[in-house]
């Protein structure tokens, strides 16, 4: 059904999320985020769109994402239905994926970024996707991967998250992403030192090549002018 990426960064407080998927709309239902608090996706077979509200309550008032995550799923009588990965501020993340999910169903998890998916062609794709995020983002992506070491960042790293986002989106699609293909596709970026970031292809046969071109036109110097002027809160 879904495949979606989350990234806390500890440090700044920059939270981003990417998704895609095989129906209409996915940006609409099926990823959040907020600066200096965490993230959150809710999908499997069928999304719970009340996860999130419970989500962001639990994470800002303290919660761990493990806490926040069953805060949501012990309220849902649907639960088996579900797949829901979370993330708090501290970049540590939490996923339940239901027994009535399609699948195959996968996770990848590392401090600070994390990879779900369900209706997969095969589980590796969450791997590539997480991994193709680290490889493009952290300064020592080869022992983050390895498990050695945390994820380091360098200090424009927000200034190259959407090109990330975007490319281990295409890397783990082209690894097969949905069995049924991708038509929509969004991302999300957050942080205290810009305006939001926010991108959505609603239907698409080419939606990386969609989201890609929506990237340019966001990074074009008109747009820039614009969205530079817009007040951090």
């Amino acid at each position: 059904m879904t495949l979606s990426l989350v990234h806390c960064h500890p440090i700044t407080g920059t939270v981003a999320t990417i998704t895609a998927t095989g129906g209409v709309a996915v940006g609409g239902y099926v990823h959040h985020c907020w600066r200096g608090i965490g993230a959150c996706v809710t999908q499997g077979r069928f999304t719970n769109p009340w996860y999130p509200a419970r989500v962001y309550e639990a994470l800002a008032a303290g919660a761990s994402a493990q806490q926040a995550l069953s805060a949501a799923v012990s309220q849902d009588s649907d639960s088996a239905l579900r797949q829901c990965l979370v993330m708090d501020a501290y970049g540590r993340s939490s996923v339940h994926s239901g027994a009535a999910n399609v699948a195959e169903i996968g996770e990848a998890c590392y401090s600070s970024v994390s990879a779900v998916g369900n209706m997969l062609q095969n589980t590796d794709v969450v791997q590539i996707f997480a991994d193709q995020f680290l490889t493009r983002s952290a300064t020592n992506s080869s022992a983050a991967i390895q498990g050695n070491e945390t994820p380091c960042y360098p200090s424009h790293h927000d200034q190259q998250l959407l090109a990330h986002l975007i490319g281990a989106l295409e890397a783990a699609l082209t690894a097969g992403g949905d069995r049924r293909g991708a038509r929509s596709a969004a991302l999300r970026i957050e942080s205290f030192h810009q305006a939001p970031i926010d991108l959505r292809v609603d239907w698409s046969e080419d939606v990386v090549g969609a989201l890609q071109r929506l990237a340019d036109q966001f990074m074009g110097d008109d747009f820039q002018a614009f969205w530079r002027q817009l007040p951090l809160r």
